[in-house]
C-alpha cells in the first residue's frame, strides 16, 4: 500500500511539473497591470520569469508582434509570442493545439481581461497572428451588458 501511494505521489508530481510551462515576460518596471497579469499566469500553473525593460518596442519587434496588436507587455513560451492581457486558458490551448502561428495577442488593454480587472468587462478578441502578419480570431470574450 505504501509503495502504491508513493508511486501515485511521484506520478502526480511529474504530471504537475510536465504541465507547467516556462514563460518569459518582458514589461516595463512601472506597469502595474503587467504585474497583475503575471500573477494570473502563476495562479494558472505557469512558471514565469519577468524581465523588466526600459521600453517595449524592441521586444515587440524582436518577437514579431504586428504594430496594430501591441499592448503593454510581451511574453514568449515554447516558441510562441504572447502579447497583452491574454487569458491563461488561451495560452494553454495554444500550447496544446500547437497551431502554425507566431503567437496570440489581446490588443490594447480591455477592461476585465486578466490583469485589467475592474467593475465591468469590455468585449475583446484574442487574435492569432502568423509570420506574415495575417490575423485570425482565436477566442472572443463578451463584455458586460450595460
Amino acid at each position: 500500500m505504501r509503495m502504491k501511494l508513493f508511486s501515485t505521489v511521484l506520478w502526480l508530481a511529474a504530471t504537475v511539473h510536465a504541465s507547467a510551462a516556462d514563460i518569459t515576460v518582458y514589461k516595463t518596471k512601472t506597469c502595474g497591470c503587467c504585474g497583475k497579469w503575471v500573477e494570473h499566469l502563476r495562479t494558472n500553473g505557469f512558471k514565469v520569469t519577468v524581465n523588466e525593460v526600459p521600453a517595449m518596442a524592441e521586444y515587440q519587434q524582436r518577437y514579431g508582434v504586428p504594430a496594430k496588436l501591441r499592448s503593454c507587455h510581451t511574453a514568449v513560451v515554447d516558441g510562441y509570442t504572447i502579447e497583452g492581457h491574454v487569458p491563461a486558458a488561451d495560452i494553454q490551448r495554444l500550447l496544446k493545439e500547437k497551431p502554425k502561428a507566431k503567437g496570440i495577442a489581446v490588443p490594447g488593454m480591455p477592461a476585465g481581461s486578466p490583469g485589467m480587472e475592474t467593475d465591468h468587462r469590455d468585449a475583446y478578441t484574442v487574435v492569432q497572428f502568423d509570420e506574415a502578419g495575417q490575423l485570425s480570431r482565436f477566442q472572443t470574450y463578451p463584455g458586460d451588458k450595460r
